[in-house]
């Protein structure tokens, strides 16, 4: 493991624990922005241990589809939890009040720790 891929585990963990400290205080919107952040982070260590590196959110999104889920390194589950936790994160921090429900919010938090788990599996803790 390199330390930026120790550095973003740390970032992912991080954000689970924010998630649900966001969650238990009622702001599932922000829960579901810093579980998305999670996972994100958690795409980016994956992708740094193959010394690729990206800027924009998209392309960390397409090249983790590209290069763990098309080659079948992980479920293409879990390209679809960051597909869907961009869509909410934006929900989210950007529409209204309240437009993300708590059952979303618990779901994201639950998809960034089994991606946790996963990556950790990958790269090591």
């Amino acid at each position: 493991m390199i330390d930026k891929q120790r550095e973003l585990l740390l970032e992912a963990k991080d954000s689970v624990a924010a998630a649900r400290v966001l969650l238990d205080n009622g702001y599932p919107g922000y829960a579901a922005a810093r579980a998305y952040y999670a996972m994100f982070y958690l795409a980016e260590a994956l992708l740094e241990g193959e010394g690729k590196s990206f800027s924009k959110h998209s392309a960390v999104i397409s090249a983790f589809g590209r290069e763990f889920v098309h080659s079948r390194k992980v479920p293409s589950e879990y390209h679809k939890y960051l597909i869907e936790g961009q869509g909410l994160r934006h929900q989210g921090d950007y529409g209204p009040r309240l437009s993300v429900g708590r059952d979303e919010a618990l779901g994201q938090i639950e998809h960034a720790e089994q991606f946790l788990h996963l990556a950790e599996s990958l790269i090591g803790t």
